[in-house]
């Protein structure tokens, strides 16, 4: 029975057009755009305007004559209110979303893959906290190709932790490093007034660890990317970056998962959806047609008080993990969000 279909929080994907989006080449340039038109729109627009008013009107005035955008969605909107912090050298950019689940349950957490410590396997809970954390930086200003394109190394780490687990110690069950390098270009395309961009990059992910529970992959990708008022969409295929078969199973050098397509499948697809100006809601589908294993994650923000987000995920399939890449579970977690999935 093929899984559920899958789709995030582009979140990772999506967030790329957040500050890629722009074209600005140094913040005083940026800043001399919006002071010469609120200079004319206080001149000649209409008097009864705020100063915040006209300025939220010149922001939206520049990166539309800077950038490829038809109307201003989801995406751009956010690309305005941090347009600030974009030149900001003491502001850390996200890139993927960044959240933390004091509580994340599963109906069945993966013991097997474990099996090399009979100790830690048989203790293991099936509640834990898992955390995301999720930066970018660009690597070149300017243009390069084509208006607003961009480089940028991006680096996310996402760590299963064992906290409820006294009996040994409360150990870090999985971490997942993902450093990558991506190129960024808005597309000249604008079907229906939406906007559209293009994503291409190298993505690597490992868990760190060695020999019996070692997971590593590489991939080369290309993310495809579309907004429309309130709806950021993602379409993210891959190719997976083939490595040498292992002479033994203990072997240090070569593949640790050569199944791992079979499990993680060959693309993901990826939706936001912004509700009310307060709730964001997301899904993330993966799928392997031929052979039928894939997942499926849905995120959800919401205020709690002040600027404090709560963040709600559940997750249905393979994947969830490297070390669980093909181990299937239900998990939902609840905790905080650091930074808005869009």
């Amino acid at each position: 029975m093929m899984t559920k279909i899958f789709i995030q929080s582009t979140i990772f994907s999506v967030l790329t057009l957040v500050l890629s989006i722009t074209s600005f080449q140094s913040r005083a340039e940026f800043e001399q755009q919006i002071n010469n038109c609120i200079y004319q729109a206080i001149k000649y627009e209409d008097k009864t305007k705020t100063l915040q008013q006209i300025e939220d009107f010149c922001a939206e005035r520049v990166v539309k004559e800077n950038v490829k955008v038809k109307q201003l969605g989801l995406i751009s909107q956010r690309i305005i209110k941090e347009r600030e912090n974009a030149f900001n050298p003491f502001v850390i950019t996200p890139h993927r979303m960044n959240y933390i689940l004091p509580v994340l349950m599963t109906d069945g957490i993966n013991k097997g893959a474990y099996d090399f410590d009979p100790e830690m396997a048989s203790n293991l809970k099936d509640v834990e906290a898992k955390f995301q954390l999720s930066i970018k930086v660009p690597l070149t200003t300017g243009h390069l190709l084509t208006k607003g394109d961009k480089v940028y190394f991006g680096f996310t780490l996402e760590s299963w932790w064992q906290l409820y687990s006294e009996e040994i110690s409360r150990p870090f069950r999985e971490t997942n490093y993902q450093p990558e390098f991506f190129y960024f270009a808005p597309l000249d395309w604008h079907p229906i007034e939406s906007n559209s961009a293009v994503v291409l990059g190298f993505q690597h992910q490992s868990n760190g660890r060695t020999q019996l529970v070692s997971r590593s992959w590489n991939r080369i990708y290309a993310n495809f990317l579309f907004e429309k008022n309130n709806i950021a969409l993602s379409f993210k295929p891959w190719f997976r970056v083939p490595e040498g078969d292992k002479v033994t199973s203990g072997n240090i050098t070569g593949d640790d998962n050569p199944d791992i397509d079979e499990f993680m499948g060959h693309f993901e697809l990826s939706a936001v959806y912004k509700w009310r100006g307060k709730y964001e809601f997301s899904v993330k589908a993966r799928e392997n047609f031929t052979e039928h294993n894939g997942a499926i994650e849905l995120g959800m923000t919401f205020p709690l008080w002040g600027n404090l987000r709560g963040y709600a995920q559940y997750f249905n399939g393979y994947g969830e993990s490297l070390v669980d890449y093909n181990y299937s579970q239900q998990r939902f977690g609840i905790g905080i969000a650091l930074s808005d999935i869009l």
